[in-house]
């Protein structure tokens, strides 16, 4: 049995893998350190769990198709004096076999037997599908 756990997450907006990895190139979502940082009003009850080898699991277009090894969380207060969790992570996005998701909000915990697997290391670069074309592949379990 796994001694870690995943989250999945919502990218909203997000068009595609490689517009993923654009927008956490802008110093706005990223550390001090330069990092890749997304952050969320709730703090994960299961942080070591996490930070035990999880990853977070990106929904693009309602289809899961990448994800990202969580390094840390940090604290972090908004300018409106609230604090809030910082899930930091790597740089390195890896695409998976693609899954279809329902809408949700938040972040979800994933177990690490209900993730999808990557593509393999000489999929890795492939063109991605189109996302209404992905979603039906995986709804019908091709994919």
């Amino acid at each position: 049995m796994a001694k870690y756990t995943n989250l999945i997450k919502l990218s909203v907006g997000t068009e595609s893998v490689e517009t993923l990895a654009t927008w956490q190139q802008i110093p706005q979502v990223q550390t001090a350190d330069g990092l890749p940082q997304h952050i969320t009003r709730m703090w994960p009850k299961r942080e070591a769990e996490i930070l035990n080898g999880g990853s977070i699991y990106w929904v693009i277009k309602g289809v899961i198709q990448a994800r990202q090894r969580i390094l840390r969380l940090d604290e972090v207060t908004g300018s409106d004096g609230i604090r809030r969790c910082a899930i930091v992570l790597d740089r390195d996005i890896y695409r998976t076999a693609p899954a279809q998701r329902r809408p949700f909000q938040g972040w979800r915990y994933l177990k690490p037997e209900d993730s999808p697997p990557d593509m393999t290391e000489a999929r890795q670069n492939d063109d991605a599908l189109p996302a209404d074309l992905s979603a039906a592949l995986a709804d019908i379990g091709v994919l």
